[in-house]
């Protein structure tokens, strides 16, 4: 069970107006890409999809922005299109859309753990910066929901997060795991709040599978752990040996983690190969084999921004003021849902919008005004 509480967690708290952030980044993403009503939508497809991925990272925005009511309508959304009414006792769908016959509805129901990792965080943060209980409250009954669905315990690696509820146990003595949806400052919070040793199980595995998935400094879309071989080659399909949209964000999350977490220097070790071609090369490539280090295409410029805090955290400044530059730059797919999700966080972070704590804690920057 996750003991979250206001107390536990820190005081100091202000009326939701009083200090209001200004992020115009997130106000253009709000007038493009959210309904009226709290969807987001990702305009990539004819299906118009949502996704909870998407509606995760926007609560998690409007936190950030301090924008309660934009927070609100994404949770009623969220909560009546992709959980059947009820976020307490089921985890949201992934995908909802309109289907080949036009009709809007649920296109997938298996779940997505990142997104309802995100989710109980920013719901978790959401009931301490903003002193309402009931988000706390929902917080704890999606994280134990996330323990009971999307968790399996592995030999000689132990606790892991799966992707989702189902798909991921390719046969009995493996399973097929993504390190993009292990954030480690996420984990963090968790373990350090919750009273269940699950979190910190999840924790430690979380960066073994990170540190471990990428030998050659290069991190996977996906790999394949089996039981008896240990990390091998992910045998799925064209993400065999490839880093791209997914993992993109295992560099911008390790970038961003607080300087004081251990953690945090072994993940950007290991991953300075990627460090060194972007500082070489001048881009990120759009996809690389992560074991020969060949590359194909060029990042778009939400790849440039995901690198960012990264490049900072590894020293190599010279190349971050590069990607800086192009992230700011660059008009390509402005109406790209993910694309500017990687600007906001990026940027948003590099802007001192916010930050994390080594807890896990989000550190806004409105939190540090003084209100009226």
């Amino acid at each position: 069970m996750l003991l979250v509480s206001i107390a536990a967690l820190g005081t100091g708290l202000a009326d939701a107006h009083a200090c209001e952030t200004s992020w115009p980044e997130w106000d253009s993403f709000k007038n493009r890409l959210i309904s009226a009503d709290g969807r987001v939508t990702d305009h990539s497809s004819d299906a118009k999809i949502t996704t909870s991925e998407g509606q995760a990272y926007a609560l998690f925005f409007s936190l950030v922005a301090n924008d309660r009511a934009t927070f609100d309508k994404l949770l009623d959304w969220t909560e009546n299109n992709l959980a059947q009414g009820d976020l307490a006792s089921r985890l949201p769908a992934w995908s909802w859309g309109k289907d080949p016959s036009g009709n809007w509805i649920i296109l997938d129901n298996n779940s997505a753990s990142d997104a309802d990792l995100w989710m109980a965080y920013t719901l978790g943060e959401a009931g301490r910066l903003w002193n309402d209980r009931r988000y706390i409250a929902l917080s704890s009954l999606l994280s134990n929901r996330i323990l009971l669905d999307e968790t399996k315990e592995v030999p000689k690696l132990g606790l892991v997060l799966l992707p989702g509820i189902r798909g991921f146990t390719p046969d009995p003595k493996s399973v097929r795991l993504n390190p993009s949806y292990l954030p480690m400052q996420l984990m963090n919070w968790f373990a350090n709040y919750s009273g269940d040793p699950r979190w910190s199980a999840l924790r430690d595995t979380s960066g073994k599978i990170i540190l471990a998935s990428s030998p050659r400094g290069y991190a996977p879309e996906w790999t394949t752990y089996d039981y008896e071989r240990g990390f091998i080659q992910d045998g799925n399909g064209d993400d065999t040996d490839r880093g791209s949209y997914n993992a993109i964000r295992v560099y911008l999350w390790a970038g961003m983690m607080h300087k004081e977490d251990p953690a945090r220097r072994r993940l950007i070790d290991r991953l300075m190969p990627m460090g060194h071609f972007i500082q070489d090369h001048g881009t990120p490539p759009e996809f690389i084999n992560i074991m020969t280090g060949i590359t194909n295409g060029t990042g778009a410029s939400g790849f440039s921004a995901a690198v960012i805090p990264f490049l900072l955290a590894a020293r190599l400044d010279s190349a971050a003021e590069q990607q800086m530059a192009r992230a700011l730059t660059s008009q390509d797919s402005e109406n790209n849902y993910y694309n500017q999700v990687l600007k906001l966080f990026a940027l948003g972070w590099k802007n001192n919008i916010y930050q994390f704590e080594a807890t896990g804690n989000l550190s806004p920057n409105w939190k540090k005004k003084i209100c009226p």
